[in-house]
């Protein structure tokens, strides 16, 4: 219950905090006018979204097969894989290596996982120097916070708290605009890349029958990273794997379209193991750490293990009535934010700590209309309800509304009572979960039967 307090009492903030609406609502009217002309790329959008859905598809019902001829790409050309159950595992295992090459600097790119299984406290609490790269991820540290979006992760961070952060740790000007940041930051991180003997970088897309990881970016920092860097680790979800090269064409159109609204991402780019007699500049050795964390628990579910589909767009959140209303900074105890996050963090940490998330949703489908490789997100909240109920999961407060309300739906007398009555039944069902800052609706004095009957003259 610990979270589901704590999720409400982020809401009640989020909603008390007019700001936040006007700066998601601004960031997602400039996302749709980009959306929309990057959609013009594409001759048949349903038809992208259909062949990118069945080659998720084809993976997920032979993920066993896809992880294991992965694993033995990698491994021929000269790689190695590492399997993590859970979050622990990979970060002992990512601790071992590190241990192994004698790591006294890191160097990091964005990635979701990382963030997912903590990784970052837990290498700086081993003593670990660990230094981000990726624009984002480093202003977020900076501001000691979570990010809110997959692609706009300072979604609803205040401008003036930002360059109050930078002038603190690199003396930015308290009115740098955004490209004197930027600027400034670069130069910050520009000494990290030279010195460091480790890489860590997530990734975006897994290729089965060739080897490669294939990582998208608009800031070059990837490239840096293993340009320099001895050792390159890759952390990636075992949801990750795409059959093979020529499945990567249709993925990035959408994945750009979807996440930025771009035609295509800056950087889309393959790493893989060293070629010594092509690579002059690789990384020495290449390590891929294969993590489930819950994904097996998503996948045994057979109704709803499309949604291991996700590409991590962040498009649902652009639609969703909930998440434009409460932001992402809501979601702090959640694997993911949006209605994704409402999905799979049930699923992968089970219903009976999380079933909270799937019921904040008004079940419009704006987020499965949405999703580019089709997933049918507003589906999979109302099964997860479900899932719920028949586990028993209900708390008595919540059977002791649901056996009221029935009452009442079911009662002509019920329904015709007073509304002093109704108002006040209102008031002590929803007084806490409706929030301190917010009036509850007051019920009309009269039902619309009764005022059905008044003017038809029926008594």
């Amino acid at each position: 219950m610990r979270h589901q307090e704590e999720f409400s009492k982020n809401i009640h903030q989020s909603l008390a905090d007019g700001s936040i609406k006007i700066k998601t609502q601004s960031a997602i009217d400039r996302y749709v006018q980009q959306h929309s002309k990057s959609l013009e790329q594409f001759g048949s959008l349903e038809l992208a979204k259909n062949r990118a859905a069945y080659a998720k598809w084809r993976v997920t019902e032979n993920l066993d097969k896809y992880l294991i001829e992965f694993e033995a790409s990698i491994t021929r050309k000269g790689g190695k894989v590492i399997w993590a159950h859970d979050d622990v595992t990979a970060l002992n295992e990512i601790e071992q290596q590190l241990k192994r090459l004698n790591v006294k600097s890191i160097i990091k790119s964005k990635t979701s996982i990382g963030d997912e299984i903590g990784l970052t406290p837990y290498l700086n609490g081993k003593g670990f120097e660990t230094k981000e790269t990726d624009f984002g991820t480093y202003l977020l540290s900076s501001l000691n916070t979570k990010t809110s979006h997959a692609f706009m992760p300072l979604l609803h961070n205040e401008k003036s708290k930002v360059n109050q952060s930078l002038n603190t740790s690199i003396r930015t000007s308290l009115s740098a605009d955004v490209n004197e940041i930027a600027k400034d930051i670069a130069e910050q991180l520009r000494s990290n890349y030279y010195h460091a003997d480790v890489c860590i970088t997530g990734a975006n897309f897994l290729i089965s029958d060739s080897g490669f990881v294939s990582i998208t970016d608009n800031e070059g920092n990837v490239q840096l990273c293993t340009s320099f860097a001895k050792t390159h680790i890759v952390l990636a979800g075992i949801d990750k794997v795409l059959p093979s090269l020529s499945d990567l064409d249709v993925f990035f159109a959408l994945l750009s379209s979807y996440s930025t609204g771009q035609s295509i991402s800056t950087y889309n780019t393959l790493y893989g193991p060293k070629n010594a007699n092509i690579d002059t500049d690789s990384p020495s050795e290449f390590i891929v750490v294969l993590i489930d964390n819950g994904r097996s628990n998503l996948l045994q579910t057979h109704e709803q293990r499309d949604a291991l589909h996700c590409i991590k767009c962040g498009a649902c959140h652009h639609v969703c009535p909930v998440y434009t209303q409460i932001g992402g900074h809501a979601f702090k105890n959640s694997i993911e934010s949006g209605p994704i996050g409402m999905v799979v963090t049930p699923l992968k940490d089970g219903l009976a700590d999380n079933k909270y998330l799937s019921e904040a949703s008004t079940s419009c489908g704006n987020c499965s209309n949405v999703c580019p490789v089709n997933i049918d997100i507003h589906t999979h909240l109302l099964r997860n309800r479900r899932d719920a109920r028949q586990q028993g999961l209900s708390t008595n407060g919540e059977k002791l509304a649901w056996y009221t309300w029935k009452k009442a739906m079911m009662s002509r007398k019920n329904l015709d009572r007073a509304s002093g009555i109704k108002n006040f039944t209102f008031k002590q069902f929803f007084k806490t979960d409706w929030g301190e800052d917010r009036e509850l609706p007051k019920i009309e004095d009269k039902s619309f039967n009764q005022m059905w009957r008044e003017m038809k003259g029926i008594k």
